[in-house]
């Protein structure tokens, strides 16, 4: 198992144990880091002024030395003998932690309850690792049976499959949170003026993929695993899938490429055949923009007929966060690779890294289809009344004019038509490439995007 340990030399943040948190500057999985963790023995950790404190001051440490924050937490809450001054340790917490953001990497692991304020720490982190025996919720469930007349168990409010499958919090789940936190970290520079760690593969970047030919079922409603395409193109096959139970119709995942880590934001055809949702707009986003802010390339594959139709959806904010999508793509600096394996319709095409969102390179598969919308739709809005047998041969003629790559390779929104068992290498290739990307970006107080 992998633990973190203590460097030599005069490390400690704050000397002296007050309260129920500790820090250090140690090692974890090999990577320097600040690493606090709470004593959920002492008073079931419930955070005080001073732990409050200790927390911001190792926040702030971490971003200081430009190596990653780590927390291991599990409170009870402020400590109410420590009364308001321990929200305004609490406060003081959660401002370092914020400052952290995009400048360091943000890691909070929970190893059992986390409750009110402390919880919402967990949320301020680019990534949550939850044991088994981790439960995080704000209100609990006595005061939701108050105020709403439900009665929850604690585990159904905020146990740690309800957060990997519900809320999306919890991007990985592991009762070996350190090691689980130590591979996060190899995928991750220490901070965001350096570059990834490289890491010597056996795999060779001119390993074809013939594999990939067929993952495409020939019928267009059948579905595949967007997992076997990852899996295929990745260093190893070897990848770590962020939220795997949350959103399943995106594939979020950490990866190698020649050695050099990279992020895959990939359509899931398996969960409602690959449409975009919130929820799914919400996990791609984050993602996108944690790559961007820790400078790893984002591999996009395409295969989506577009955004999933709703009035709850509509109602709840479609607009916002399908353009929170746009926004994180079109925002992002670091090299950006889209592949088309197969749909690619209307908005979501668009969201999707397309080339008038600002992607780097744009590939297909011959058999990609890329359009403002399905055959059928299409014929249903130009040709209104018609028979089905006319209706059927207008369908096919749509579908040879424009349900194919062509069309957007000739107006240059697709750079090449790859065979897709030449996928793995053309990508390594063209990140070789653009290693070197730099843009400026403009000097400004912060985005105002949507959210």
């Amino acid at each position: 198992m992998t633990t973190a340990t203590r460097l030599d030399g005069p490390s400690d943040v704050g000397k002296g144990v007050v309260g129920s948190i500790t820090s250090v500057v140690g090692r974890i999985g090999g990577r320097n880091a600040v690493i606090a963790r709470s004593l959920g023995t002492m008073r079931r950790g419930a955070i005080t002024h001073a732990d409050g404190v200790r927390l911001a001051e190792a926040a702030d440490q971490a971003r200081h030395l430009g190596i990653p924050f780590v927390f291991f937490v599990a409170s009870s809450g402020a400590d109410v003998l420590d009364g308001v001054a321990s929200l305004h340790g609490w406060g003081r917490a959660a401002a370092a932690i914020s400052r952290c953001s995009g400048q360091v990497p943000v890691i909070a692991a929970a190893t059992g309850p986390v409750v009110s304020g402390p919880a919402l720490l967990l949320g301020l982190a680019d990534l949550v690792v939850m044991s088994s025996e981790a439960v995080a919720f704000v209100s609990g469930p006595q005061m939701v049976a108050e105020f709403t007349g439900i009665q929850i168990g604690i585990n159904e409010l905020g146990g740690t499959a309800t957060h990997a499958t519900s809320s999306g919090l919890c991007a990985v789940e592991s009762d070996d949170v350190d090691g689980a936190v130590a591979e996060l970290l190899e995928y991750l520079p220490s901070n965001t003026d350096e570059v990834p760690p490289l890491a010597a593969v056996s795999d060779s970047v001119l390993r074809p993929t013939p594999e990939l030919r067929n993952v495409i079922p020939d019928r267009k409603a059948a579905t595949y695993d967007a997992r076997d395409v990852v899996r295929s193109l990745c260093d190893d096959g070897e990848f770590r899938e962020l939220c795997p139970r949350w959103a399943g119709q995106i594939v979020t995942a950490f990866a190698r490429l020649g050695g050099m880590p990279v992020g895959f934001v990939a359509n899931q055809p398996r969960i409602l055949a690959g449409t975009l949702d919130i929820a799914a707009s919400q996990k791609a986003a984050r993602f996108v923009r944690l790559c961007d802010a820790f400078n790893l390339p984002i591999v996009s594959l395409v295969d989506t007929p577009g955004f999933l139709p709703g009035k709850d959806l509509e109602w709840r904010g479609m607009i916002r966060h399908g353009a929170e999508l746009a926004f994180a793509y079109a925002q992002a600096t670091v090299p950006r690779l889209c592949l088309i394996v197969r749909k690619a319709f209307g908005g979501a095409y668009i969201v999707m890294d397309s080339r008038g969102i600002g992607n780097d390179v744009c590939l297909a598969w011959p058999g990609a289809e890329v359009a403002v919308m399905g055959a059928s739709g299409a014929v249903q809005i130009l040709y209104r009344g018609l028979e089905p047998a006319a209706r059927a041969e207008r369908e096919l003629s749509y579908e040879e004019a424009y349900l194919n790559p062509w069309p957007a390779s000739e107006r240059g929104l697709v750079d090449e038509v790859i065979d897709p068992a030449d996928s793995r290498i053309v990508l390594c290739s063209v990140l070789r490439q653009l290693c070197t990307k730099r843009e400026l970006v403009v000097g400004r107080k912060h985005d105002a995007g949507p959210q």
